[in-house]
């Protein structure tokens, strides 16, 4: 039975799918639509009671958050390496993939929907702007990754092999372009992110989703 990953555009999500692309199995991607709200449908409730992407359906097993379903897949198809395998190595690199998800991202979602934090136009206006300013230093975080890799001669993030780390870090750093952040200031994470963007597997799912990987628009 093939899995099956509910996915948005453009959304996190994009982390699981260039992992299910790179391990090559056949898989079923189905978009939901998140500006249309079809992740508050019946269906979709039906799915993840939480309204959120990503889920992953392997058979009777439902998965979601990214962390619980790279680590599933990593554990499911280790040969790929998408995670270190020895101990402290693993737990660095998990830490990483927290922070993404549990700091960098939140605070994304401020600057983005700053409407699901407050329902007052003046407040929404000032969560944007004081989020965005947070943004940028957590990019220059994941530069001062980018940098560390490359000066030890690593090709990814978290050492030999393709990652989350890595789809995560081309996710967050693309959406700095819509906090009005040009991905360019940041030129080693920018010079590493076009390069997993080249990879096939990544490339297909780039393809699928429709992205553009700057998004920036100076004013």
């Amino acid at each position: 039975m093939t899995m099956k990953l509910y996915f948005a555009p453009g959304a996190c999500s994009f982390v699981p799918h260039t992992l299910l692309e790179t391990i090559g199995e056949p898989f079923e991607a189905q978009m939901v639509k998140l500006h249309k709200g079809e992740q508050n449908s019946p269906e979709y409730r039906a799915v993840n009671p939480r309204g959120q992407v990503p889920v992953l359906v392997d058979g009777d097993a439902v998965i979601t958050q990214i962390v619980a379903i790279v680590d599933y897949l990593d554990r499911k198809y280790p040969q790929q390496g998408f995670l270190p395998t020895a101990p402290l190595e693993r737990a660095k690199a998990l830490e990483t993939l927290a922070w993404m998800n549990n700091t960098v991202h939140p605070t994304f979602t401020h600057v983005f929907m700053p409407f699901k934090f407050s329902d007052k136009p003046e407040v929404q206006a000032e969560l944007k702007a004081y989020n965005a300013q947070l943004y940028r230093p957590m990019l220059a975080d994941i530069e001062a990754m980018a940098v560390r890799a490359r000066d030890k001669g690593h090709p990814f993030l978290s050492g030999a092999h393709f990652g989350p780390i890595d789809a995560y870090a081309l996710t967050l750093l693309r959406w700095g372009g819509f906090a009005g952040i040009d991905p360019t200031g940041f030129p080693t994470l920018w010079a590493h992110v076009q390069k997993v963007a080249a990879l096939p597997a990544v490339a297909r799912a780039i393809a699928r989703e429709r992205l553009q990987l700057n998004v920036f628009q100076a004013a």
